[in-house]
């Protein structure tokens, strides 16, 4: 509901809301300007009365003087009938040059505030500005969401790049939106006489006023006691009318000057309502803060990029949604899935198990999980495929499910499955997906196998998934489905590394260049090899950012394995097709926190990059498994190196393949204390390898932390633990 709440005025306004932003980030230079051409006076230096008598030296036809919100002295004046008007040195009175307002600026402000359109034009700006309110607030929930809560506000963002550009952008550029649509909603508002602005509080024009001959301008007490930086309006009485007053403006209050006694009169302080009003019209356009128009204006120039992207996200939404061939109806199908997702990309998954079930003689029926109805009467098994979003929220089309179920209950012993998506960074990974299984199971469903899950869409992990369900159904069930790939680059193996040989597991440490440029990668993203014959990709951690001039990875053989078999045959010289797939969250922290890395295998690679960019020489230290020193002990010689230039200040290996075997969780144990130490200075634990490995690690940590009331759970909510495990 919250995603069509924010894509709805979104894609009804775009053009208003870019056309509103645009003209207001242009006026929003104008207060730059008059700043700094403008001549700042101190108060308590210059009066009213003395700016008036000094004018007056060089102007004889004053007939108004006026100080903007910036400073800028104008005068207006009516010499021998002709009408001018000059900026003014406040401290002289003599003319700097003619003031002539911009025929740009006010059109332009004539466009921005109404369209040119009068009052009609006004409520249309002003639904504009409800239109940016709606679209930031709304954004903000979902930006919340999609992070995991309000704490996580400012973690790196994945997705692709209209989904990082749009909300990296957003996140910054919010306050300033949020600001710039209420303030100009309260405008509006007053426009309309919906809320009072105070102007309706004028003073009266006086009834009597003193008799006698007029005073020198600079010598009326009114204007004496009026400091200059108070001054907004002095208009001069008419010559020919003895009776006239000068009509006085100040930030405080209005009122007018007797001409002959110089008093005040019929003054009307300002009152609370036009406080607000002058206060918001200042937040809104920037007049008299210059650094505050500019900084609206830079987030106003935003909007137009976050139009394009956010129209962009929602086509793609749109093309990838459910596109089901050979759907039975759910009262015929003998097998129903259930998909939930947020973004739509686990219907791809979805779609891939419906072909193959199609294909092994099934009858299917695939629909969002908010269609979920029972009536499914002869289905002889349930597939729930769903993704979470954020940390451990249903997504947009299962967010009915739970209720659904617990209204319209299940077929007693139905088989059932679950296969939930989402992204180990999240403390509650794939918790949505272990809600539905427990519901599933108390409602009365008998589970075909247990609860499986696949970390960041990975391709391998849902074929080897389909794989297990097809022995459990009896059926070959092939599932091949890789999301959107970005474009490859062409690399060529420029350096080879091997290691392992001797115990079986040959491992290799690679290094490609590009014949052009690299793209730009950093240590711990990851890059898709697509191997011959295959239409999934093969995820590696990047152990090099761009930076280092090469492409590194660490690979070991596996038997049956076609991207590693064929990366270990690769010849020096010879070219691959990869791709780069981000992934920010795993990377240590910015700041002098001591770094815990935790890894076994080939899992040193990105471990190994971190160590490798550590040039400020923060704390790290290293725990990591391997099988024997003499044959396996990966990128040995860098890590020594690493230890002597102070990049790695602790190296702990451990090796299941000599006389005292030892596991990674054992050099943890042996090392509670100073680890407990290290988290209470702030440590931040980063683990790559194999997911047994990384079980293992977390029940270690749990025990270690146990005395410290931590563990791992409280580490990932801090955003201090963080995985890239396969």
């Amino acid at each position: 509901m919250l995603r069509q709440f924010h894509s709805l005025p979104g894609l009804i306004a775009a053009l208003l809301v870019m056309l509103l932003a645009i003209s207001g980030a242009i006026l929003s230079v104008n207060p730059a300007l008059e700043r700094l051409h403008a001549t700042a006076t101190a108060i308590g230096q210059v009066n009213v009365g003395q700016l008036a008598g000094r004018v007056a030296k060089h102007f004889p036809g004053v007939e108004q003087i006026q100080r903007t919100a910036s400073g800028t002295i104008i005068v207006y004046y009516n010499q021998d009938g002709q009408a001018g008007a000059e900026k003014v040195d406040p401290l002289t009175g003599r003319g700097l040059e003619a003031y002539e307002p911009s025929a740009f600026s006010r059109w332009m402000k004539g466009l921005h505030r109404s369209l040119f359109l009068d009052t009609p034009g006004h409520g249309i700006a002003g639904v504009g500005a409800l239109f940016m309110l709606l679209l930031s607030v709304s954004g903000a929930l979902l930006l919340v969401r999609r992070l995991g809560g309000w704490r996580n506000l400012l973690r790196p963002l994945r997705g692709d790049f209209n989904q990082r550009w749009h909300a990296e952008v957003g996140r910054l550029v919010l306050p300033g939106l949020l600001l710039s649509a209420l303030s100009g909603l309260y405008m509006c508002a007053t426009t309309f006489d919906l809320i009072a602005d105070g102007s309706q509080r004028e003073p009266s024009f006086p009834t009597h006023v003193s008799s006698g001959p007029a005073l020198s301008v600079a010598n009326l007490p009114a204007l004496q006691v009026t400091d200059l930086n108070d001054l907004r309006e002095l208009v001069y009485p008419s010559p020919s009318n003895p009776q006239d007053v000068y009509s006085l403006r100040t930030a405080q209050g209005d009122g007018y000057v007797d001409q002959a006694s110089g008093a005040l009169l019929s003054y009307q302080a300002h009152d609370a309502m036009h406080n607000a009003y002058e206060m918001i019209y200042q937040l809104h356009t920037g007049e008299g803060l210059w650094w505050l128009g500019l900084l609206l204006g830079l987030g106003a120039l935003c909007v137009p990029l976050m139009s394009i992207t956010g129209i962009l996200m929602w086509w793609d939404r749109r093309r990838s949604g459910p596109n089901i061939r050979n759907n039975s109806t759910a009262q015929t199908a003998d097998s129903v899935i259930l998909v939930g997702s947020e973004h739509n990309a686990t219907w791809g998954f979805a779609n891939a198990l419906h072909d193959a079930l199609h294909k092994a003689g099934h009858r299917v029926h695939s629909a969002a999980m908010n269609q979920y109805s029972n009536d499914y009467v002869n289905a002889q098994r349930l597939f729930i495929l769903t993704a979470t979003h954020g940390d451990g929220d249903a997504p947009v089309q299962a967010a009915q499910f739970l209720a659904r179920l617990a209204k319209a209950g299940l077929k007693p012993g139905q088989p059932f499955a679950v296969l939930g998506f989402g992204d180990r960074q999240f403390p509650r990974f794939c918790q949505f997906a272990q809600q539905v299984q427990e519901a599933l199971v108390q409602a009365g469903g008998s589970p075909l196998m247990g609860l499986e899950t696949i970390n960041r869409q990975s391709p391998q992990e849902f074929a080897r998934w389909g794989h297990a369900l097809g022995e459990v159904l009896g059926d070959d069930l092939m599932l091949v489905h890789t999301a959107k790939q970005p474009p490859t680059h062409r690399l060529v193996l420029a350096e080879r590394i091997a290691y392992g040989e001797k115990v079986d597991a040959p491992t290799h440490v690679l290094r490609f260049k590009a014949s052009g440029r690299l793209p730009n990668f950093e240590a711990g993203d990851l890059v898709g090899i697509l191997p011959p014959g295959s239409a999934i990709p093969r995820f590696y951690s990047l152990a090099s950012g761009s930076q280092d001039g090469v492409l590194e990875i660490c690979v070991r053989k596996h038997k049956g394995g076609q991207c590693s078999q064929m990366l270990h045959g690769l010849d020096i010289g010879a070219s691959i097709e990869a791709f780069i797939q981000p992934n920010p969250q795993f990377r240590p922290a910015s700041g002098a926190h001591p770094v815990i890395l935790i890894g076994a295998g080939t899992g040193i690679g990105p471990l190994a990059g971190f160590i490798r960019n550590n040039t400020a020489h923060h704390p790290m230290h290293l725990y990591w498994g391997g099988r024997n020193p003499t044959s396996d002990f990966l990128y040995e010689s860098e890590l020594n190196g690493y230890l002597a230039d102070h990049r790695l200040t602790a190296l702990r290996p451990a090796f299941s393949q000599v006389m005292d075997r030892s596991y990674v969780q054992d050099r943890l144990i042996n090392d509670a204390q100073i680890l407990r130490q290290l988290i209470e200075k702030g440590a931040q634990v980063l683990v790559c390898g194999g997911r047994e490995m990384a079980k293992g690690v977390m029940q270690a940590l749990d025990e270690i932390l146990a005395p410290l009331n931590l563990n791992v759970q409280a580490l990932k909510v801090q955003g201090r633990y963080r995985e890239d495990v396969y």
